[in-house]
């Protein structure tokens, strides 16, 4: 019997949001798996007597960086992590941005501002402030040209916290076409979904914000998959990816560009795809069954 650890993380005083995690238990208890819900930075786990630990909803790593990929590497020292801990480290800052342009990959324009930079900001079109390490649309925004002191703000408190900043133009695509999520597992597609956009103009970069709103199913374009497939193929260590997700928004020349890649610690939005379960359950059998690397 495989022992998976489903790591997540602790919400306390809210309620955990992670629709998919009870599922995704049940499912691997089914198929006789013994599938424990543990948390990612409890000390008490031991990790050594899982046959696999699957990050699942780990959503405060992107705050808590350093402590967290600590954990990967001890983690992954004692027994099969997924994604690779070399993944893992890799996708946390999002500068990875600038590799995979360089390796030829279309992706949404961006430029990064560390603390101590000037702050370098548009005077000619609208765009996007958020940190290199971030999730769920968490230090986020979109300004116009003329909201510049509001920008300057914005990148004064992430300066101020540690974070480096990427600024990128709003694709205006969004506010009509959405986003396109294109999920992998066990190396193929499993399935795609589409959303409609996050950033509304106005809200502050430290309001709460619906990381998925309208959610729907999504059929890709074979445009939209070769994207995604160049995308993950200029992954180092791709060979090591169990799952994987490539956000993609259309551009202003109507293709396809990379958002971001989700390999930490993507939703899977099962609630969505039921019938992407039973997949995802031999994949990550099969994963825990190969063995510690």
């Amino acid at each position: 019997m495989s022992r998976i650890a489903l790591v997540t993380y602790d919400p306390r005083p809210e309620p955990s949001h992670d629709r998919d995690l009870p599922v995704l238990r049940d499912a691997l208890a089914g198929a006789g798996a013994e599938a424990d819900v543990v948390h990612w930075d409890d000390d008490g786990v031991d990790w050594a007597a899982y046959d696999l630990a699957l990050i699942r909803s780990t959503w405060d790593y992107s705050w808590r960086t350093a402590e967290f990929l600590a954990w990967v590497e001890r983690c992954g020292k004692v027994t099969r992590l997924a994604n690779p801990p070399a993944v893992v480290r890799w996708n946390t800052d999002k500068r990875y941005l600038g590799e995979l342009a360089g390796a030829g990959v279309p992706v949404v324009p961006t430029r990064y501002l560390a603390p101590g930079d000037a702050a370098d900001l548009p005077d000619d079109h609208e765009y996007v402030v958020k940190p290199t390490s971030g999730a769920g649309a968490r230090y986020a925004a979109r300004y116009t040209p003329d909201q510049q002191e509001r920008a300057v703000r914005h990148l004064a408190r992430m300066h101020e916290e540690g974070f480096t900043a990427m600024v990128q133009p709003y694709v205006r695509s969004i506010d009509a076409r959405g986003e396109r999520a294109l999920q992998f597992f066990g190396g193929r597609l499993l399935h795609a979904s589409r959303k409609q956009a996050v950033l509304a103009p106005g809200t502050a970069f430290d309001a709460d914000k619906v990381a998925h709103p309208g959610l729907e199913p999504w059929t890709p374009t074979p445009a939209e998959l070769a994207v995604a497939e160049r995308a993950l193929a200029a992954v180092p260590d791709a060979e090591g990816l169990l799952y994987a997700r490539v956000d993609l928004v259309e551009g202003e020349d109507g293709e396809p560009r990379v958002m971001e890649l989700e390999l930490v610690e993507p939703n899977l939005f099962l609630f969505l795809h039921p019938g992407s379960t039973q997949r995802v359950v031999e994949a990550v059998l099969a994963h825990a069954s190969a063995g510690h690397p």
